[in-house]
């Protein structure tokens, strides 16, 4: 049996397990300490692109308040999971992040594990940049993390990945177009079934775009927000030309800070 569905539908039921190499605790503890570097030790954060709650969860158990915001119903299904088991308190909004929408300002934002990748028109990434400028309270930070075009063009680009595991496996089919900075990674999941113990092929597709830091500091410059700077992703070396993932602080400007 197959299905052709939406990105992040049926592969949000297996996302965490095949996503199991990935160290978000390290991750977590790195967004922890640039927080901590500029005095953000606790109140209101948001997880922008939030996923299945990993890192959402393991921030709220650093003691910060959490709001994560996804446009996946899929994947906020199993991050509530999640927060049920914890007993946390977190919110989750089913959002677009080219248009989300929060109650109030927040001390920071955080969007890890490229999520801003998926947003692939420069004028929709300035939207998104303007949108966290106006949620941030005066003078709070946006942490985040980019795939570059050196990785779409060197590293994914017209390769195929595959894994088998025991309930799961899948084949993922990177296209890179070098013109349009575009990456399409056409995913072939085979799911075993609990009830049947057959496997389920499922087809996804997914885009994301190639994007340089200069591109990155022009869009937060345009939204109106100050860009403090960039590391190699999860370490404190400066971004190289072969950087696959950038980590990027910028900070809210134009709000004044209300005098007591």
């Amino acid at each position: 049996m197959e299905d052709v569905v939406e990105a992040y539908t049926s592969f949000a039921s297996v996302y965490d397990m095949l996503m199991d190499n990935v160290p978000y605790q390290e991750w977590a503890v790195y967004l922890r300490d640039i927080l901590k570097e500029y005095q953000i030790e606790d109140g209101l954060l948001l997880d922008l692109g939030c996923g299945t709650g990993t890192i959402t969860e393991l921030l709220a158990g650093y003691g910060y308040d959490m709001i994560g915001v996804d446009s996946s119903v899929e994947m906020l299904e199993t991050a509530c999971e999640k927060r049920e088991k914890s007993g946390r308190d977190i919110l989750y909004l089913l959002q677009d992040m080219r248009e989300f929408e929060l109650y109030g300002t927040v001390r920071a934002v955080v969007s890890i594990c490229d999520s801003l990748n998926y947003v692939t028109e420069e004028n929709e990434l300035e939207q998104v940049f303007r949108l966290v400028n106006n949620y941030l309270d005066p003078g709070g930070i946006f942490l985040f993390d980019f795939n570059t075009e050196y990785k779409y063009r060197e590293v994914l680009g017209n390769r195929t990945i595959a894994e088998s595991r025991e309930t799961c496996s899948f084949i993922w089919d990177n296209f890179y177009d070098e013109e349009e900075k575009i990456n399409e990674y056409e995913l072939t999941l085979f799911i075993r079934e609990e009830t049947s113990g057959l496997f389920h092929r499922v087809l996804e597709s997914h885009f994301q775009r190639g994007y340089t830091l200069e591109t990155m500091k022009d869009l937060i410059q345009k939204a109106g927000m100050e860009y403090l700077g960039a590391y190699d992703a999860f370490t404190k070396a400066k971004p190289q030309e072969k950087s696959e993932r950038i980590f990027v602080i910028a900070r809210e400007k134009g709000k004044e800070v209300s005098k007591v």
